[in-house]
């Protein structure tokens, strides 16, 4: 059977990097990708919004329901436009044709993952590459909403790395801790995809030049260069890839667990996260002392094959590509 998904996502480069890997499984019918979620993070909700559709457009994939985000009345930390532009896409929206759907037309993205859990009970796996707001929302509204699904896989948390916006927290988690402590709290069985691997995955500026000298006519590969140089600059900037040139592709690991998860190694595990912490809020935890444990509510990856997963992804995006017909 058909895989049946749900992308939350906050464009952002490499949610588009993912999205885009997400879509190479579409197009050769791997997967039934249900709707794309976007929420404030990367950017605000608007602008995330807006990258997914001028994303789904560039790639020729224009049947994907998107729902749109709301913005947070508070948030701990900003937006990550310093890393990702102002528009999530490395400043480059302009230079693409606007997506084919309306912010203000489109549905919530909570309704949407509401409504779809409930027409598909035990059949949907969500991949969550975002803040967690979507689907604390979808609790909230529909108490009990997100045990329907099969599975809900996230990128987020730091636990024996730094974190990436306070010296112990992860981004995805703390934009919107409350709403992660809300989900995490939710099923024992959360699949949590951390900065301890994904510090491995490095997108190099030589795996873009290879796409472009095989395929220098293809306007997605040219979107695609423009924003890796723009995500390199940035990177080396903040010092984020020990001098390499290249990014950090974080979210993409989510992907990597859906088709590739000999790539992965896992803990069981009890995710704490800090909520009150003066210097802390955002922090997340496990008990790794040896002693019997009271609960679990996830598995945590603590290793990944980087090497074979960046293999992967650069021949799925070559894969891609050869099927978008603009070339």
């Amino acid at each position: 059977m058909v895989r049946k998904l749900i992308l939350d996502t906050d464009p952002g480069g490499d949610d588009i990097f993912s999205i885009l890997w997400l879509l190479s499984f579409l197009k050769h019918k791997n997967i039934d990708l249900l709707a794309i979620t976007t929420a404030a993070g990367n950017v605000p909700a608007r602008n995330t919004f807006n990258a997914a559709c001028q994303i789904l457009r560039l790639s020729e994939v224009d049947d994907i329901v998107v729902g749109r985000g709301v913005a947070l009345p508070e948030q701990l930390f900003s937006h990550a436009s310093h890393i990702h532009g102002s528009d999530g896409m490395g400043n480059l929206s302009q230079t693409l044709p606007p997506g084919r759907r309306r912010f203000s037309d489109s549905p919530p993205s909570e309704k949407l993952i509401i409504d779809l859990l409930n027409r598909y009970p035990g059949e949907v796996t969500i991949v969550g590459i975002a803040p967690l707001t979507n689907l604390a929302i979808a609790e909230n509204q529909a108490p009990g909403i997100l045990k329907k699904a099969k599975e809900i896989v996230i990128m987020g948390g730091a636990f024996n790395v730094p974190g990436n916006v306070t010296p112990v927290a992860e981004f995805n988690i703390a934009f919107n801790v409350k709403a992660a402590q809300q989900v995490f709290a939710s099923r024992s069985d959360m699949v949590m995809l951390p900065l301890d691997v994904t510090r491995e995955l490095v997108f190099t500026s030589e795996m873009i030049a290879d796409l472009v000298t095989d395929y220098p006519e293809s306007k997605l590969v040219e979107f695609m260069a423009k924003l890796v140089d723009f995500l390199t600059r940035t990177s080396l900037e903040h010092r984020e890839t020990k001098g390499k040139r290249g990014f950090l592709i974080h979210d993409a690991v989510a992907i990597a667990y859906l088709f590739y998860p000999e790539l992965l190694t896992f803990k069981r595990g009890q995710v704490m996260i800090e909520t009150q912490g003066k210097f802390t809020t955002g922090q997340t935890l496990l008990d790794n002392r040896h002693g019997v444990k009271s609960g679990f509510n996830a598995w945590v990856a603590t290793e990944v094959d980087g090497h074979n997963l960046m293999a992967c992804l650069v021949q799925d995006l070559t894969s891609l590509i050869q099927g978008v017909h603009h070339n």
